[in-house]
């Protein structure tokens, strides 16, 4: 399974911005997925999760300003960000919960693939 995001780049506060992440693999529908970032010396957290169901958690940071999603047919996660903080900036990464074991979804390990991720710059 290999992960591509693509969709950084550099805004002003309030702006939005939309990230995609393309994802090789033939059982794309069945896995959990998630969006998680990390920003200059600080941990990785999670932003952003959905299901093989298609049902979706967000972190409180980003709730009611970010929507996950994706599309089956053409293998791609996305994360839609509304209303852009300067404490929104960090690499942004997506991950694949190939079997969907992960106790809670937040937790980064339990997560088997990730992409290189892709910048998400906000200034204010």
């Amino acid at each position: 399974v290999q992960l591509v995001e693509s969709g950084g780049g550099s805004v002003q506060a309030g702006g939005s911005l939309r990230l995609s992440c393309v994802v090789s693999g033939y059982n794309f529908g069945s896995y959990c997925m998630a969006w998680f970032r990390q920003a200059p010396e600080k941990e990785r957290e999670a932003v952003a999760y959905i299901n093989d169901d298609g049902r979706a958690a967000y972190a409180d940071s980003v709730k009611y300003r970010s929507t996950i999603s994706k599309d089956n047919a053409k293998k791609t996660l996305y994360l839609q960000m509304n209303s852009l903080k300067a404490e929104d900036t960090a690499m942004y990464y997506c991950a694949v919960d190939q079997y969907c074991t992960a106790g809670y979804w937040a937790w980064a390990t339990a997560y088997n693939y990730w992409g290189p991720g892709t910048q998400v710059t906000v200034s204010s």
